[in-house]
């Protein structure tokens, strides 16, 4: 029996679906892993090669919206399905889930499943009262409507991106849906770091991880900042990530000006997240709108207070004044007053994300996650298939 999955970038293989793939794999199955752009990441490709699955290349333009290169990459994936005949297919993000789904459908495979981790540019504004779609929007729309109804089931990571596909008629009420509770966290791995202190007191050491786009919240959160350190200046504020090709990006010379004033200490992009965790006694993101953010699931399980928004994908992992607190979007004063609450109250950083540890152990799980899919895919051991 073989098992596909199909990614737009090689690192999230091992970093969102290890474990999954993992247990697909000790369940008895041949693992065939289909993304774009291996030559980029060779210590990956060797490392999954190492766990004995299998790597596939397909031409994939992560962002772009070129017809004739989407073109290749369906054409690209439905003949590596009929190459490998697999008996599983999953696919997850925006154009995996697309041409990934509409290929195992026309190659006949039995078994397809797409996982929704997030919106993206395709639903931006999508919860408007007013809602004007773009062109692109309205495309991608339609292709999400022809590719989903291919699949057995949709997998979503929070209730409200399942609703809004449900709302905008993306998907039937007939077709089986499922609301898992993201990517889940190696509660092993992400173990509880002690909180910085200083004369007795956490640091006030605030962290943001994420690509550095406008819609992660990163204009609002440098904005914070320097409204927080003109009062409080032992604050600290830390940025992990990377500048993206993609519309939304933060431009470099707003990120050059950030560091120069001393707002905030820029890591960069980190193989391993957990130094920089390990270094904050809060963790924020500020995002628009999330499928179920995996840095916050990695900073709870390392004990950490958080300060997120309360919109799809983020509210799920706050429970407001127990683990951390929940802000509007957009909204620069509410991540200032939340910052300033655990400035003037440090002990309800401790408590906080002693509470955070808990949620994680207990709702996000990786193993726990992993099994609801599994069993939701039908996925048998082989002896039983």
């Amino acid at each position: 029996m073989k098992f596909m999955i199909i990614a737009s970038h090689l690192p999230s293989i091992l970093n969102f679906r290890g474990k999954l793939l993992e247990r697909i794999a000790k369940l008895g199955y041949d693992v065939h892993v289909l993304a774009p752009h291996l030559e980029d990441h060779p210590q990956i490709h060797s490392a999954i090669s190492d766990l004995g699955y299998h790597v596939h290349q397909i031409p994939m333009q992560r962002t772009g919206t070129n017809p004739i290169a989407d073109v290749k990459t369906l054409h690209a994936i439905y003949g590596l399905i009929k190459k490998v005949k697999p008996n599983y297919v999953l696919g997850y993000t925006i154009k995996p889930v697309i041409y990934g789904m509409l290929a195992a459908a026309h190659a006949n495979v039995p078994h397809r499943f797409a996982l929704i981790t997030g919106l993206g540019y395709a639903f931006a504004g999508a919860e408007d009262r007013v809602y004007k779609k773009s062109t692109l929007q309205k495309l991608m729309h339609y292709l999400y409507s022809k590719a989903l109804a291919s699949t057995q089931k949709v997998f979503f990571q929070n209730p409200d991106d399942e609703a809004l596909f449900k709302e905008m008629a993306i998907i039937q009420p007939t077709l089986a849906t499922k609301v898992v509770n993201g990517s889940g966290v190696d509660i092993d791995k992400f173990a509880v770091e002690p909180i910085p202190m200083a004369e007795g007191e956490p640091l006030p050491r605030f962290l943001l991880i994420g690509r550095l786009l406008q819609a992660k919240g990163v204009r609002e959160y440098a904005q914070a900042a320097a409204i927080i350190k003109a009062k409080y200046p032992q604050a600290q504020f830390d940025l992990v990530g990377f500048l993206d090709e993609n519309p939304d990006a933060i431009l470099q010379s707003e990120l050059d000006d950030w560091v120069n004033q001393g707002l905030l200490t820029f890591w960069g992009k980190l193989k391993d997240v957990r130094p920089a965790i390990a270094a904050c006694s809060v963790y924020v993101l500020p995002s628009y709108r999330e499928g179920t953010p995996r840095s916050v699931l990695e900073a709870m399980a390392m004990g950490r207070a958080v300060i997120t928004t309360d919109t799809p994908g983020c509210r799920e992992t706050v429970i407001d004044g127990y683990n951390g607190y929940l802000v509007p979007v957009k909204s620069v004063e509410g991540l200032v007053v939340a910052m300033e609450q655990l400035i003037k109250q440090p002990q309800q950083i401790a408590e906080m994300g002693a509470a955070s540890r808990r949620l994680a152990e207990d709702k996000y799980e990786v193993h726990t996650v992993n099994k609801v899919m599994i069993k939701e895919m039908g996925i048998l051991e082989k002896n039983n298939v």
